[in-house]
């Protein structure tokens, strides 16, 4: 199954990684109106959205960069297989401009944060709602240390929304963690390609 993935993964072009992913996306955005509309009396799951609250940076932010920090750690310390995704994650990120990575975290953060723990975690719980955001990320399913490490992210994400009770708090933490992994893999992917004598990009 992981290696029919893979072999999927290899066939599509940059351009047709991209309509997926943003197709992916924007389902969950039509998802996460559908339901929202059906549990909710005039999406009052929007409340929880305050972008006003001085936690967005205190907490949200330092707590996506704490993230990182020990993924990179873990990544330098692991074998390279414990993070292999079947090469997704650098597709997507190696050869993308910072912006358009920004533009990526950013509508990744929002579409998933907002279904996930604003309407899936506020209904059944923590739980329920990391297990689902874990088996959502399909690829992680093939990899034992990814499947676990995404379990763990989702429920501290999940912890800090219900601490904190604002979705842009969870959304900014989630931006963070997902832009700075991206530009770190562009980075290290330019950084091995000149010392192999590759193409700079």
């Amino acid at each position: 199954m992981k290696r029919k993935y893979t072999q999927i993964i290899k066939q599509l072009t940059d351009k047709e990684l991209l309509y997926h992913l943003y197709l992916t996306q924007i389902f969950l955005l039509v998802i996460s109106l559908i339901l929202g509309a059906i549990l909710y009396d005039h999406f009052s799951y929007l409340q929880n959205l305050d972008l006003a609250d001085d936690r967005i940076l205190t907490i949200g932010l330092p707590a996506g960069v704490i993230v990182v920090l020990a993924d990179m750690v873990l990544m330098k310390l692991l074998p390279a297989s414990f993070y292999d995704d079947g090469g997704l994650n650098e597709r997507i990120f190696g050869n993308r401009h910072v912006f358009h990575t920004l533009v990526i975290a950013l509508f990744v953060a929002f579409s998933e944060e907002l279904l996930f723990r604003g309407i899936i975690q506020t209904k059944v719980g923590l739980i329920m709602a990391s297990i689902i955001f874990a088996v959502i990320h399909y690829r992680y399913l093939f990899n034992w240390f990814l499947f676990l490490n995404i379990i763990l992210l989702s429920f501290l994400i999940g912890l800090i929304y219900k601490w904190t009770g604002n979705l842009a708090v969870t959304i900014m933490m989630h931006f963070v963690i997902d832009f700075l992994l991206g530009v770190y893999i562009k980075f290290r992917q330019t950084t091995v390609g000149k010392k192999q004598g590759g193409a700079a990009l």
